[in-house]
């Protein structure tokens, strides 16, 4: 399914009056993971400001120890400083990666923002080097905008 595709569908998850927000994320994570061949972990991660620590909201893919992650470690917590999107086409290649698993070869995270604050992020891993290209980026911000209308 292309991303133009999907849009309408994420939209209407987000849409949905007869679920929580949980249940939302849950069913975004879902949908991309089995509609984008090469996301094989999907999932979301909430900034605690007042600890400086990430938290792991719903996800698919496999089971991840890294349910809290410090600011600034790994390009998840690299991403909760910075506000910018972060692509790790091979992430053999990068310093300050935290490894989920082998198999994991590259990884996206996209900053959710409401009202202009990070709040935190969708998070991408693919077992594919160098799958993501600047169309998952935008993508990405999208379901994004669509998933900051829940908070």
């Amino acid at each position: 399914m292309t991303f133009q595709e999907l849009q309408p569908k994420i939209s209407a998850i987000i849409a949905d009056t007869n679920t929580v927000r949980d249940e939302k994320l849950l069913a975004v994570c879902q949908l991309l993971n089995e509609n984008v061949e090469y996301y094989n972990w999907v999932g979301f991660y909430f900034a605690n400001h007042e600890n400086k620590t990430l938290h792991l909201g719903p996800y698919v893919g496999a089971e991840t120890d890294h349910t809290v992650i410090p600011f600034g470690k790994g390009i998840c917590g690299q991403v909760a400083e910075s506000n910018a999107n972060f692509v790790v086409p091979d992430v053999a290649a990068q310093d300050n990666y935290i490894a989920c698993s082998f198999t994991v070869k590259s990884e996206i995270v996209v900053p959710l923002f409401v009202n202009g604050q990070n709040i935190g992020q969708i998070d991408i891993d693919s077992h594919v080097i160098d799958p993501f290209t600047e169309a998952d980026e935008r993508f990405l911000e999208f379901v994004n905008q669509e998933v900051a209308k829940l908070f």
